[in-house]
């Protein structure tokens, strides 16, 4: 990667130049945002000099006279208060793009220091549909396992679904009551809702189908032989639900295990946190408070309330006995970090979650757990109104109508395109139209901003969409299926013209992309690159003719060609989204 040898070979001369660096100091090298002044800049000799009291274009100067990057730059050049910006040489350029057409991983190398990391995502709970509200965890950690897989990094995703709680009363007394059998043959899962919304509306209006909802709650607790059955046969129900679903999304775990897997380790857990202090009896209630060891401003065991701090504590077990979620959080912390070895353990969970995440992880840090934990926070998805997307009735959109819908839309439009394919071509080339629109649309987003949901705009051949870059890559291979037999890419490569040199350029940097989406846990930097790069091709493309030109000029173009189809591929890959050689 340019970006980390420049950066690296930056350090090597602020020390050549006997220039010390302050402690956790490194050079920052960006891709430069004005190509005229070069490809990359950085900004390290104008922040030291503030510290060194130093003229910064001074010492500028003297990090470049220290500086060997002539295998790389044809340029360095000094401009305003201090930038240093460099000029990739040609010969620098030509090497990368044939490691990019030899390489597997196009040209993506591994981390350095690869690590056991677990994400948890998705997390439907059972005998309730996935819907709209299960896009966003489950497209951003199926893109970052994705990612993390692709760089290095060994994974394990585990989809922590919701199979315990208070809702099983409700679904046992309605199963053993009024559940429609032929119904539940048809549709398993809209006829367990159906049931749960029955029962939930008797329980409002008469509290002693509440009371008789409670006590088959409590027998399913102590282990009542046909309560568990009931309860077995509705995660069966669901889990069958659920991979039809991802299988349509292509999206795969290593794990489902829920919160009813952990039940066993709560009890011990809870006394083994008040037996060392770390949580207290109050009221009736265990539960964690602050211990006074971080400033309030920073302990999640606090609420500011006017102008005192008040304690805001985390509930591990109430006044009846139950458990909650956080305490199953716990366990289940315990249970990754002993038994997967995890080095990281990331949530990727909701903004509303944010108080109980950081009382979660600040329990567990106090428990002696040292494994970093990371909430991965993302907004909310809007209908085109800017308010929650909802179906017209108000019911919540489900997920596999989305998708579906998406197809069906998708094979509409390619109906209205005579190109000769046959109804499976157009079948196919709908679903994977279809599905990457949606996938593409949720991660070109930045995580941490609400977005409208748009049908138009998802399913647009125009601006940063699915289509757009399924067709850009589309563009790419069909330079090679007009020419006639197998083609040879041969090692002689010459950049010439303006448009090649910016392909080559862009090419060059999905390596850096694709590691900077693990930085802040950002999909939508893969993205928009990917967007920049279908630009860019868009642009050699009608500045240079491939097909006519010869020699090593045609060889070049056709290499670039070559070059943008891997990565449009492979980092379309690392989305989810698959591709298609003709839309």
């Amino acid at each position: 990667m340019f970006r980390a040898v420049l950066t690296d070979r930056l350090q090597a001369a602020f020390t050549a130049a006997g220039i010390s660096l302050p402690e956790g100091f490194t050079p920052n090298v960006v891709i430069a945002a004005d190509t005229r002044f070069g490809n990359y800049q950085s900004n390290a000799a104008m922040i030291l000099s503030k510290q060194l009291k130093l003229n910064p274009r001074a010492l500028a100067q003297q990090i470049v006279d220290k500086l060997e990057v002539t295998d790389l730059c044809e340029k360095i050049s000094i401009d305003g208060p201090g930038f240093l910006n460099f000029t990739l040489g040609t010969a620098a350029l030509i090497q990368r793009l044939s490691l990019i057409v030899q390489d597997d991983h196009a040209g993506v190398p591994p981390v350095s220091k690869p690590k056991r990391i677990v994400i948890d995502f998705s997390a439907p709970n059972i005998a309730k549909p996935m819907h709209v509200g299960h896009i966003r965890s489950t497209f951003i950690g199926d893109a970052l396992a994705r990612v993390a897989r692709f760089i290095g990094h060994t994974v394990i995703t585990d989809n922590h679904v919701g199979d315990w709680g208070t809702q099983f009363g409700m679904i046992i007394h309605g199963w053993k009551t009024q559940l429609d059998q032929a119904k539940l043959k048809q549709d398993p899962i809209h006829a367990l809702v159906s049931v749960y919304k029955a029962v939930n509306a008797e329980a409002k209006a008469d509290e002693s189908v509440l009371t008789l909802c409670k006590n088959e709650l409590v027998k399913l607790q102590q282990g009542d032989a046909e309560n568990l059955a009931i309860w077995k046969e509705c995660v069966r129900l669901t889990l069958e639900q659920l991979e039809k679903v991802y299988g349509t999304l292509d999206v795969k775990f290593d794990h489902y295990l829920g919160e009813s897997f952990y039940n066993d380790a709560l009890a011990p857990l809870v006394a083994d946190m008040v037996d060392k202090g770390i949580a207290t009896i109050s009221e009736g209630a265990t539960a964690i408070f602050s211990d006074g060891s971080v400033p309030p401003e920073n302990d999640p065991f606090l609420i500011r309330d006017k102008d005192e701090w008040k304690a805001a504590p985390c509930i591990i077990r109430k006044t009846d006995g139950g458990f909650l979620y956080a305490t199953t959080d716990l366990a289940t912390i315990d249970y990754r970090v002993k038994e997967w070895n995890a080095d990281e353990i990331w949530y990727v969970v909701g903004a509303p979650q944010q108080l109980h995440f950081r009382q979660v992880f600040a329990a567990a840090q106090r428990r002696g757990i040292n494994t970093k934990m990371v909430h991965i926070v993302f907004g909310s998805i809007l209908g085109p109104d800017g308010k929650m997307f909802k179906t017209r009735s108000g019911e919540t959109v489900g997920l596999l109508e989305v998708i579906e819908e998406a197809i069906e839309r998708a094979r509409a439009a390619a109906e209205e395109k005579e190109q000769g394919f046959s109804d499976a071509d157009k079948n196919e080339i709908a679903r994977i139209v279809g599905g990457g629109s949606v996938k593409y649309a949720e991660l070109s987003q930045n995580r941490l901003t609400d977005y409208k949901f748009s049908w138009d705009k998802m399913l647009s051949l125009q601006g940063n969409t699915a289509p757009y870059l399924l067709n850009a890559y589309v563009r790419t291979r069909s330079i090679f299926r007009k020419l006639e037999g197998a083609v040879e890419l041969t090692p002689e490569l010459a950049i010439t013209e303006p448009a090649e040199r910016a392909l080559a350029m862009k090419l060059a940097q999905f390596a850096e992309n694709a590691h900077d989406v693990l930085d802040d846990h950002r999909p939508n930097l893969l993205a928009n690159y990917l967007y920049e790069l279908a630009n860019t091709y868009h642009g050699f493309y009608e500045a240079c003719n491939v097909l006519r030109a010869e020699g090593i000029v045609r060889n070049t173009r056709l290499t670039l060609c070559e070059a943008t189809s891997r990565v449009l591929k492979t980092g379309l890959g690392l989305l989810g989204i698959q591709t298609t050689e003709r839309m």
